[in-house]
């Protein structure tokens, strides 16, 4: 349901979006449907976006805000990211409230997961 004054869309730039949608779809069984060659929206993951067509990346070390996916596993995320193509830039680390990884998926775009301390130990 839309609400007036929240968060509702997201969009990445994505190099090649057949190698994206296919890294979602098997790490985190997001749904995609096709606009054309240059554009996919996504759904089935808590908020609706897509890919367009772009030689960019967001990546938060150029100022990009950082997408961060909850998972109840981070050793399970992490093994699937990695075999699904996706590459790891930080390791699992410790926070006031929980761990977390950085990675990247084939079109370059850095992303999070993060899990509550408790439940991936």
């Amino acid at each position: 349901m839309n609400q007036h004054n929240k968060i509702n869309y997201l969009e990445f730039p994505a190099q090649d979006i057949p190698a994206t949608k296919h890294f979602f779809e098997t790490v985190f069984g997001w749904h995609f449907q096709d606009f054309g060659p240059n554009y996919t929206t996504f759904s089935n993951q808590g908020i609706g976006g897509g890919f367009f067509k772009s030689d960019q990346q967001a990546l938060t070390r150029n100022g990009s805000a950082l997408t961060v996916i909850f998972s109840h596993n981070l050793e399970q995320t992490q093994s699937k990211i990695e075999l699904a193509g996706g590459k790891i830039t930080q390791a699992i680390f410790e926070f006031p409230g929980g761990r977390r990884f950085h990675f990247t998926e084939p079109s370059g775009n850095e992303l999070a997961v993060w899990s509550d301390s408790d439940k991936s130990l």
